[in-house]
């Protein structure tokens, strides 16, 4: 038997105008924690919950046939959007499976761990941050029977039945030295192209964003070698020709962004990529240099705009920049996509109208608009200062658009929701102190 059964629960979901299209995307940070943990000598029994059989995922029975038969350690990784999901799951283990230890990782827990671990007892341990360290460290603490007082970057609930955290572990700056990712557990060709991570955090402080609070506002980049080096690796083992740098981050700086084009350019690889753009650290030159060299898409988060509304956010940009930026884009890129958000607390009819024209401007020039409701993540500035004091409300026909890597979002508003849906809103209206993105707030 192995030693871990570790599940990727992020299950995301892409919305074209009125369509909502369910996409499989590589489970990348469950496959660096893999390869760290087999590095680390465990053997990891690893499902993709993406690939769970059947049209309804959040069938508890649905999951429980795919979970048969786990690992005494079961590890669940989930973003904020599945997180109400992931904790019926963690029951419905514990229900079946009571002598299994059950491991919450990713980033939906994180601001949360707390209020999680003191209502769900069927929740043991918490791992906060990245996981390539934590991962096998504890492991190594839950297979010898020894106390988890000493490993760095979890929360836990003790035999005595207190609740503790343990301190931070520090970020991992060498990220050129994280083993790449054990694309060898899956079938590359059932996913939409190959993510990659090119950098970890954000510096950024824009309020409603919980990237950089997540990463502690600390940014690490790879070097383009060793970008280009992974890409080299996967062409020539898997044949993958189609590339998504997933992080928000890989236009940290125009040098660097230089540097990988001349390196890809040079390698010889016939491929395509797309990637995250930021209006402020984006060119023309830059985009003519990333065009010339395979990429198909450059993405960028708009949010609003109002300059009001930009400066509130602190997004570090003005509506100008913006508009002067976009139709080079349009020009430049087989696709250009805009995300914007609307329904901040703060937000004017005025404001609104401008990101409207915004959107509609950039649609006439064949940009594709994804417009999303302000999702109140527990870990962001925006919720800090708004919810305390704020009247919720939870209404499953207006949810909002969770955006993670910028072009998956999950939309339950336009769908008809079953009633065996209950339990799973019920969570959520129970615990909005933990859901808080699901809520918006009455003005």
């Amino acid at each position: 038997m192995a030693d871990i059964t570790l599940v990727n629960l992020n299950m995301l979901f892409m919305r074209y105008g009125e369509e909502i299209e369910r996409e499989l995307h590589v489970p990348l940070g469950c496959l660096y924690l893999t390869r760290a943990l087999e590095s680390a000598g465990f053997e990891v029994d690893f499902r993709d919950y993406q690939l769970c059989p059947g049209d309804d995922p959040f069938d508890m029975e649905v999951f429980l046939d795919f979970i048969r038969q786990p690992a005494p350690v079961i590890g669940l990784s989930c973003m904020a959007n599945l997180l109400p999901f992931t904790l019926l799951a963690a029951r419905a283990i514990k229900e079946r499976y009571p002598d299994r230890i059950v491991v919450l990782g990713g980033v939906g827990s994180t601001a949360v761990e707390d209020a999680i671990l003191q209502r769900f007892s069927s929740v043991d341990i918490i791992c906060r941050g990245e996981g390539e360290q934590t991962g096998p460290e504890l492991m190594g603490q839950l297979t010898n029977g020894r106390e988890l007082s000493g490993i760095a970057g979890i929360s836990y609930r003790h035999r005595d039945g207190s609740i503790r955290h343990n301190p931070d572990r520090p970020r991992i700056d060498d990220i050129d030295g994280i083993a790449f990712p054990a694309f060898e557990k899956v079938d590359l060709k059932r996913y939409a192209g190959y993510g990659m991570m090119t950098s970890r955090g954000c510096p950024y402080l824009c309020t409603f964003c919980s990237v950089a609070p997540v990463w502690r506002w600390q940014s690490f980049s790879r070097s383009p070698k060793s970008i280009v080096e992974e890409m080299r690796l996967l062409n020539r083992e898997a044949g993958v020709d189609l590339f998504l740098f997933q992080d928000e981050f890989f236009v940290s700086g125009k040098k660097q962004v230089m540097e990988f084009c001349r390196e890809l350019s040079s390698s010889g690889l016939d491929v395509e990529w797309k990637a995250f753009g930021r209006v402020n650290l984006t060119d023309e030159e830059m985009m003519r240099a990333m065009a010339d060299c395979g990429c198909l898409e450059l993405r960028f988060g708009i949010e609003s705009g109002s300059d009001a509304i930009l400066q509130r956010i602190r997004k570090g940009f003005t509506a100008a920049e913006v508009l002067a930026l976009i139709p080079k884009a349009v020009e430049i890129f087989p696709r250009t996509d805009c995300f914007f958000i609307w329904g901040f607390p703060f937000e004017t009819m005025d404001d609104f109208n401008q990101t409207l024209f915004q959107m509609v401007s950039f649609r006439m020039m064949g940009a594709r608009i994804l417009p999303s409701l302000l999702s109140l993540l527990p870990q962001t500035e925006i919720a800090k200062e708004w919810v305390p004091g704020s009247r919720l409300e939870f209404c499953p026909y207006l949810l909002p658009e969770f955006v993670f890597t910028g072009h998956e979002v999950l939309n339950a508003g336009e769908v008809e929701i079953p009633a065996r849906y209950d339990d799973y809103f019920r969570l959520i209206m129970d615990n909005p102190d933990i859901f808080t993105g699901f809520f918006h707030i009455d003005l």
